[in-house]
């Protein structure tokens, strides 16, 4: 609703649900405590002419108080009688009472000014004159009647003095309304204002796309963002939920930041990153303190930067690309001359051992330059993925086998384990292939010694989104921490190989919507993991 809307009369407003409210606890207060001095005073106190009359009257007159307080309670707070029934209905039980005292002069008639007054508020001005109208026929109606039995005229001044004063207090109400019904609809736009603020700005938040959410103090989700959701596992990240159940990893982080020295949100000793439960993602963490208490309730950035990281990579094979064509010519054949003039050079008799080791030793760097070479071509030259449906596990099988068989190693060193349930993925089958080649390769190269124990292929589900995962995972000496953040960046080695077979491999997983990390293996060793995409993704559009 905009703010400049009119206010809907047919709703009532707080003023006329207060005022009502509180004319329902007058029409309680009244016949309670003339039933009261009634039934416990001396007779002079309250003359009454006629006590079945007055008490079936006062008798009445509560339950119809209750009842609208009751109508109200459970009804709605909208649930109100328009004024005039209203002032009937006060008109009507206090000329009952005045007839059951005698008229004017047992003094009764004093109650109607309360009644008045509220009503009056309430009503617009033609309605105000009518409620004090009735409330001076309430009055003078039962004196009449009362005159002509007893033959005494003299209660017709009182009753008209009456009158007056009930009119004089509709008048008087009518500036008092009139502001009062102003204030209240100039507070009830603002709040619509303040409203649709508030809305404004829960959906600014809710469509940003840098993810937000706030943490209090007990370590629950207060808010949190569609993008923030997405991260988090949007089964499991809502408002009020514990952060324990929804990301541990960020409850470290956030506790570690907590603890620290400076409220700045950096962490300058650790990298605040961590990955997303369902593995696809690395996140990184940002907080800041909202307000001065301590602890105080907690703004967290969170950031994908697998997106940063995937468009420095584009950015990466793009320079890769140029430089791949203009050097790839230029270096292949004098590459390609040397190895060949090696070998010929090897294959003279006269050679001493020691230029017999030169000529290994050019032909060992020379085939290590051509593999160089060959890698960033194909990297420059890399298709677009053909995906197809797999069946994971014996595709897994048909791998180990193969591998085994062309790498010389024992298949008792390379163990498959699944999960014993049926797995399907899609993905371009020779390039998957390529991927776990080279992570078993690398595995290979750094589990080779007989104590190392085997290289294992793990594939399952990973909770709680399902999402099927093929890992490669040694018992080698695993990667130093500080390279970790390093490994899948082109042309970094810790010392063997080009340093392009995990680059390679993961611009392979992230161009078949899969996503591959790293972690240490409890134990020694390195785990990699190879996420593939969401099924229920492309599950419908396969079959469509």
């Amino acid at each position: 609703m905009p703010a400049s809307a009119a206010i809907n009369p047919a709703i009532p407003s707080d003023l006329a649900r207060r005022v009502a409210g509180w004319l329902n606890v007058y029409r309680l207060l009244v016949p309670t405590v003339l039933l009261g001095v009634l039934a416990f005073a001396r007779t002079p106190y309250l003359p009454v002419a006629n006590p079945g009359l007055f008490v079936t009257t006062c008798v009445a007159y509560f339950a119809a108080g209750l009842a609208l307080i009751l109508r109200q309670r459970l009804s709605g707070p909208d649930a109100l009688l328009p004024p005039l029934l209203n002032s009937l209905l006060d008109s009507v039980a206090i000329a009952l009472i005045l007839v059951a005292g005698g008229g004017v002069s047992s003094g009764f008639g004093i109650l109607l000014a309360l009644p008045v007054l509220a009503l009056t508020l309430l009503a617009e001005r033609r309605e105000a004159l009518l409620i004090a109208a009735g409330a001076t026929l309430a009055v003078l109606i039962p004196q009449f009647f009362i005159g002509l039995r007893t033959a005494r005229p003299e209660g017709f001044a009182t009753a008209g003095m009456l009158g007056v004063v009930l009119f004089a207090i509709a008048l008087s109400a009518w500036p008092l309304a009139d502001r009062l019904r102003a204030s209240e609809a100039t507070v009830r736009r603002q709040e619509i204002d303040l409203a649709n603020l508030a809305q404004l700005s829960e959906y600014i938040v809710r469509h940003l796309r840098e993810s937000i959410l706030v943490v209090d103090p007990q370590e629950r989700i207060r808010l949190l963002n569609d993008s923030a959701a997405r991260l988090l596992g949007a089964d499991l990240a809502r408002a009020d939920a514990p952060l324990q159940s929804v990301s541990p990893e960020l409850l470290k982080l956030l506790a570690r930041w907590r603890d620290s020295t400076d409220r700045t949100g950096l962490f300058p000793a650790e990298d605040p990153t961590f990955a997303s439960p369902d593995g696809s993602r690395e996140i990184r963490a940002h907080f800041a303190s909202l307000g001065d208490a301590n602890p105080a309730p907690v703004l967290v950035f969170l950031e994908d930067t697998s997106l940063l990281a995937e468009k420095v990579q584009q950015s990466k094979l793009a320079a890769l690309g140029r430089l791949s064509a203009s050097i790839a010519h230029e270096i292949r054949n004098p590459v390609g001359a040397m190895s060949h003039a090696g070998q010929l050079l090897a294959e003279s008799p006269n050679l001493a051992p020691e230029e017999q080791r030169l000529t290994e030793i050019i032909q060992r760097h020379a085939e290590r330059v051509s593999h160089i070479i060959e890698s960033v071509l194909r990297l420059s030259r890399r298709e677009a993925a053909r995906a197809e449906r797999l069946a994971l596990e014996d595709w897994c099988t048909s791998f180990v086998a193969e591998f085994c068989e062309t790498m010389q190693w024992p298949s008792e060193r390379m163990r498959l384990s699944a999960e014993g349930q049926e797995l399907e993925v899609r993905f371009d089958p020779a390039q998957l292939r390529q991927i776990v080649w080279n992570l078993c390769e690398n595995a290979l190269r750094y589990s080779a010694g007989d104590g190392a124990g085997p290289i294992e292929l793990i594939c399952g589900r990973r909770s709680p989104n399902a999402r099927p995962y093929l890992e490669v995972a040694d018992r080698g000496p695993g990667v130093l921490p500080e390279h970790i953040e390093r490994i899948f960046e082109p042309f970094f080695s810790g010392g063997r190989g080009t340093g392009l077979g995990l680059f390679l491999a993961r611009e392979l997983a992230q161009a078949n919507g899969a996503t591959l990390l790293y972690e240490p293996r409890h134990g020694g060793g390195s785990i990699f993991r190879l996420v593939f995409a969401d099924p229920l993704r492309w599950i419908g559009e396969m079959d469509a």
